[in-house]
């Protein structure tokens, strides 16, 4: 099963979608998110000031937060991987999250 852990910058809430200056692009992420659930794909999502626990016991976020700061956040990995940093996917790369969640893993 493929994975998706993201670890977000401080928010208000678990979803960022809160309070008068909503960000589009954070709306449309959290609903692909949702749809990828919905689809089997393993999502786990941390917020740093509700879980900062996480962000310490996770070497590589811990590793890049002591290089970068919190500029660096959100952070998004892919089955362990890094695969985007310091923002959110915007609409012109989401299909590219949908089709490399449901593409077959490479044989090697």
């Amino acid at each position: 099963m493929k994975s998706i852990q993201v670890y977000d910058p401080p928010m208000c809430c678990s979803t960022g979608i809160c309070g008068p200056d909503i960000d589009p692009d954070l709306v449309n992420f959290a609903a692909m998110l949702s749809q990828l659930a919905g689809r089997g794909i393993k999502v786990e999502r941390y917020n740093l000031s509700q879980q900062p626990m996480a962000f310490v016991q996770n070497p590589a976020v811990k590793a890049l937060l002591d290089t970068d700061g919190t500029a660096v956040l959100p952070v998004m990995f892919w089955d362990g991987e890094v695969h985007l940093k310091g923002r959110y996917p915007g609409k012109e790369e989401r299909p590219a999250w949908f089709q490399a969640a449901f593409d077959p893993p490479a044989i090697t």
